[in-house]
């Protein structure tokens, strides 16, 4: 399998050097050249797996450079750490199902994903004998799960940037009482899309990037959105178990679109997924994108459900290349404009196209409280914020002639304050976060400006 990326300059890459790249050198994101396609006699054997077995059967045929034995080691070694022996089980509740992507060692979906890369990581780099230096930014969970997927392993260091005071004190603690000597968390005096936007400037100065080995953690590298593909083909198997259906609809709560393009890979490898609904907070670019074609910046509202506080989507160029017949020409074209008018427009034939493919909603912070308390009094069952912006959209918008299924993206004590507004107590605290409040923290005030972080990266890095 070889990789190219969607702006067109960058072609033939292996596994090993698309996961090493990141953010392709061009500018724009990697793409494996070509999606396997499963029969269906192919589908049936997978459906018994195992997760971990089912991920290496997955992943390897997007990971062809790496041998059978060491990529099934990797694989056993990153999901070792769930707590949960389904890795991301399926639960039925009320009339849809829940799968739980919140088992991993920082209580959310990014873990799946993470505990994978950080291992990847480790292993190319031991095996090349040279060094790597991440750089991320996070509207919440990624922080904390690249954080824990590569504290204190060698040959990495980890700079982490955050939206200061807009992510929640749980999340923040997660990442801040990290204090592995490979481990910098940056507060950054601004919105996650300021912070992101600095991440990929500093990827674009080549010279820099060299210079210092950098990485990719975000959603941005491949690795991300690949192992995050294998929980469609498990949710489907495991509804399929359970049904007569002959597909699914998934509803995945998302900002940056990196999570709902996996789902994206997964129905194009065969997975039979009816529609993939979409769901925003009040800050839904995406929505409205899918709605109605208007794809346009606005300003980025502080709600409920933090992670999704974004108004530009980082993996939204992957889908843009085939929505645009896989024309890299086009895609730059269109992301110049974007960054220039700070919007896009679509033919009636693509805007077609798309609401084929995806359904979407918006759910603002009242519908998010009304659902997690609803949804409790009914099953029992505390969805965090994220996750009931999913469950909200996915009622709204479902066709009830398929089955349900709604991404579970977060522990809900990692929200405690939006959840015990909505169901007057606390959520239940796991172990992993008693006595977090009073460990030691290391973190680092910055502006947002590039400048000043590239300086600090210079000054800290390995």
């Amino acid at each position: 399998m070889r990789y190219c990326s969607t702006r067109g300059k960058i072609h033939g890459l292996s596994f090993t050097e698309a996961v090493m790249m990141g953010l392709a050198d061009d500018g724009g994101l990697l793409l494996p050249e070509k999606i396997p396609v499963l029969s269906k006699d192919e589908l049936q054997k997978l459906s018994e797996l195992p997760y971990p077995e089912l991920a290496f059967q997955v992943i390897s045929r997007y990971a062809t450079d790496i041998p059978a034995k060491n990529l099934k080691d990797l694989i056993d070694r990153s999901y070792a750490s769930f707590e949960h022996p389904q890795i991301t089980p399926l639960v039925k509740q009320d009339d849809l199902y829940i799968l739980e992507l919140f088992h991993g060692p920082t209580l959310a979906f990014k873990d799946v994903a993470l505990q994978f890369l950080g291992n990847l990581f480790e292993y190319f780099l031991l095996k090349s004998g040279q060094r790597m230096n991440i750089i991320g930014a996070t509207s919440g969970d990624t922080g904390s799960a690249a954080i824990y997927g590569v504290r204190g392993k060698k040959n990495i260091n980890i700079f982490i940037l955050h939206p200061q005071g807009r992510v929640s004190p749980i999340q923040e603690l997660q990442m801040t009482t990290v204090l592995d000597d490979n481990v910098f968390n940056l507060a950054v005096e601004g919105s996650f899309d300021d912070a992101q936007s600095i991440v990929k400037e500093i990827f674009g100065d080549l010279d820099f990037k060299e210079r210092h080995a950098l990485g990719a953690v975000n959603s941005i590298n491949w690795a991300r959105i690949l192992a995050q593909v294998v929980y469609y083909f498990y949710a489907w198997f495991r509804v399929k178990r359970e049904t007569d259906c002959s597909g699914i609809e998934v509803s995945v709560p998302t900002g940056n679109f990196g999570d709902i393009f996996a789902g994206y890979i997964a129905k194009q490898m065969g997975v039979p997924i009816s529609r993939l609904i979409l769901a925003t907070n009040s800050n839904n670019i995406l929505s409205r994108f899918i709605n109605d074609g208007d794809y346009s910046t606005a300003n980025v509202h502080h709600s409920l459900s933090p992670s999704m506080d974004i108004q530009i989507a980082s993996n939204f160029e992957r889908y843009l290349y085939y929505l645009l017949d896989c024309d890299a020409e086009k895609v730059v074209q269109a992301m110049d404009k974007f960054h220039k008018d700070g919007k896009l427009s679509f033919t009636d034939t693509q805007k077609e196209r798309v609401k084929k493919e995806f359904a979407s909603s918006s759910i603002d912070d009242n519908e998010t409280i009304e659902t997690i308390s609803t949804f409790h009094k009914k099953t029992g069952y505390t969805l965090d914020p994220h996750t009931a912006v999913g469950v909200a959209a996915g009622e709204r918008v479902r066709n009830t002639a398929y089955p349900l299924v709604c991404l579970a993206t977060a522990h809900p004590a990692k929200f405690g304050d939006a959840v015990k507004k909505a169901i007057g107590s606390d959520p239940d605290l796991p172990p992993a976060f008693i006595g977090l409040a009073s460990r030691e923290k290391k973190v680092v005030t910055i502006p947002a400006n590039m400048e000043r972080v590239k300086k600090f990266i210079s000054e800290n890095a390995i």
